[in-house]
């Protein structure tokens, strides 16, 4: 036997239906004229660099070196971070002749890669 169909105005759930028809609004007839914008002067956002994490290692001596810059710098009035020292040690390399870069690294043990063994 088939399941009796409602044929009443309401809807199983929710508010009951309304038997009036919406009118339509009228629409705003086209000028023809478009919205031009003046030139706003937007700064132009410079977009920072991607930054890239990574660890090495470094003679204990050379670490204590960076301490002892980072403490020189903040005496001078102009605190740094670890990272900006490389980095402007990195930026100084950069503006080295060839000569000059080989002679510089000539001057840095090479060390063996990985990480050090626990003591």
């Amino acid at each position: 036997m088939p399941a009796p169909v409602s044929t009443s105005a309401t809807p199983a759930r929710g508010k009951p239906r309304s038997t009036t028809t919406r009118k339509a609004t009228p629409r705003k007839a086209a000028t023809g004229k478009t919205a031009v914008k003046a030139d706003t002067a937007k700064p132009v956002k410079i977009k920072k660099p991607k930054l890239v994490r990574d660890s090495f290692t470094i003679p204990k001596d050379e670490y204590e070196a960076l301490a002892e810059l980072k403490q020189r710098c903040a005496k001078i009035g102009h605190p740094a971070k670890k990272s900006e020292l490389m980095r402007a040690g990195i930026q100084a390399l950069v503006a080295l002749s060839d000569k000059g870069l080989v002679a510089a690294l000539g001057k840095v043990p090479s060390l063996k890669t990985g990480r050090p063994k626990k003591a």
